[in-house]
């Protein structure tokens, strides 16, 4: 079957990508390393010690920096519908966390000790209709939120990958209900033309 020309210009942005190159000469899993890489560098997202929950996981672009940034001291604790091969450092938990036995088995895993950061770069599969698209990446970040108001302690941070368009500013203003500050972060490894921005909730409220 014949390519069209919007695939065939992604797969060629694809490669051409310094950020795709850098991470097989890295050793990163993803692309999406960089953008926390970054995120971190700017906001202190990690320290040693810190437990970490990543939600959308898979490959595990983010789990890998979470590990090293926390150190032996510190614990993530993973959780994707797909499958992700093994990280040192990294608790993984496949299925869909929405549904209670996988959330249960997320909780299991993170134990009596609440998260000190909950990160989320969770999107849909997008079809390219932004009527559907919007809906349904809002539905996911929504979830995160719900799951971060959850297992943060009082005072964590909440980081999530959210797409600008119907929605957003009602999630921004829940988002304050629920922590004392609310930073919008593009890094430069986001691709310029993409709808998305990270939204970073900092000291908690708790429930």
């Amino acid at each position: 079957m014949a390519k069209s020309k919007s695939s065939g210009r992604w797969m060629k942005e694809h490669f051409d990508d310094q950020y795709v190159k850098r991470s097989k000469e890295d050793g990163y899993r993803s692309r999406a390393s960089y953008k926390l890489l970054e995120l971190n560098d700017k906001d202190k997202l990690f320290r040693q010690g810190m437990t970490v929950c990543d939600l959308g996981a898979a490959p595990g672009g983010w789990s890998q920096i979470a590990a090293e940034l926390v150190g032996d001291s510190g614990r993530v604790v993973a959780s994707d519908i797909l499958p992700m091969d093994p990280l040192p450092g990294v608790e993984f938990v496949q299925g869909d966390f929405t549904e209670e036995e996988v959330l249960n088995r997320v909780l299991q895993a993170l134990g009596d000790e609440p998260a000190d950061l909950v990160i989320s770069d969770m999107a849909p599969n997008m079809s390219g209709n932004s009527g559907v698209d919007q809906p349904a990446a809002m539905y996911l970040v929504e979830l995160a939120l719900d799951m971060a108001r959850e297992v943060l302690k009082p005072g964590g941070s909440f980081l999530a990958k959210v797409f600008q368009g119907e929605g957003f500013d009602d999630y921004v203003r829940d988002m304050r209900g629920s922590f004392d500050k609310v930073i919008t972060r593009k890094p430069d490894a986001s691709r310029a033309r993409s709808r998305e921005v990270y939204l970073l909730g900092k000291g908690f409220k708790g429930v």
